[in-house]
């Protein structure tokens, strides 16, 4: 299929809808790294267009488009803000910044921004605790209705613990939003990709499910006593609402400023 703005590519239409009654929507993805890669798998198994972009223009993501098949096109950045009902944002940290200024404004937008310093940089307002990441993306992009969603679970683990509704294997994902209506939208979104939410509380307390903290990736290993070398192969375990809740409620604030990864 022709990227966007090529003769003929459009997003197709779907007729199925979410479990809550809502239009199945047009996913846009920022990014093609793994998680919005994993997150565009999802959205094509539940029948959702996905416009996808990166960084390096529609033309480096042929590959990944022919193999999610036809409910996916490559597009611009632009593309994927424009044509998303939401749009899941997958890019370093220290990318966000270069966005278009007011690109997502008036967008549902889940945020999968983790901060590692070693890849980051060091942020002053991270390591000494002023804002949380969430707190600090949401700033950098004024109007969206933001989300923070799919951070806290590794890429290759979100198909592999994907499960229709009433599932009695379905996990669950928490979520942190100001924005009460967006995190509704957002819980309905993932409810359709296949997971159960648990809601987190506001950007503030996102905190208890980023890096390091008792809701972070370990959660849903079927081993949580695996070495941190051989995560990238390990298995997932099924992680019910309660066991998510549980891990949010015991977390305790990571000293961020202490991190190296």
């Amino acid at each position: 299929m022709p990227p966007l703005g090529a003769a003929g590519g459009h997003p197709r239409q779907s007729s199925r809808t979410l479990s809550k009654g809502y239009a199945m929507p047009t996913l846009g993805i920022i990014g093609s790294g793994n998680i919005g890669s994993a997150v565009a798998r999802l959205a094509v198994a539940a029948g959702m267009n996905v416009v996808i972009a990166n960084s390096r223009g529609p033309e480096s993501l042929s590959e990944l488009v022919s193999d999610l098949g036809p409910l996916a096109q490559a597009g611009t950045v632009e593309d994927a803000a424009k044509l998303g009902d939401a749009v899941v944002l997958s890019i370093p940290l220290n990318a966000v910044s270069a966005l278009p200024d007011g690109l997502l404004a008036g967008k549902i937008v889940l945020d999968t921004s983790n901060y590692y310093p070693s890849r980051d940089g060091r942020i002053a307002e991270l390591d000494d605790s002023t804002v949380t990441t969430s707190e600090l993306v949401q700033s950098r992009l004024p109007g969206a209705q933001y989300v923070k969603a799919f951070n806290n679970i590794l890429a290759h683990h979100i198909p592999l613990l994907a499960r229709p509704a009433g599932s009695a294997e379905r996990s669950t994902l928490p979520i942190a939003s100001d924005d009460d209506s967006a995190k509704a939208e957002a819980a309905a979104l993932i409810d359709g990709l296949g997971y159960d939410v648990v809601d987190a509380g506001t950007l503030a307390e996102s905190w208890r499910f980023e890096p390091d903290s008792a809701g972070y990736t370990r959660l849903y290993l079927a081993d949580a006593s695996i070495p941190d070398d051989q995560l990238m192969s390990s298995v997932p375990g099924t992680t019910p609402k309660a066991k998510v809740e549980s891990a949010l409620a015991s977390a305790t604030r990571v000293n961020v400023a202490e991190r190296l990864f």
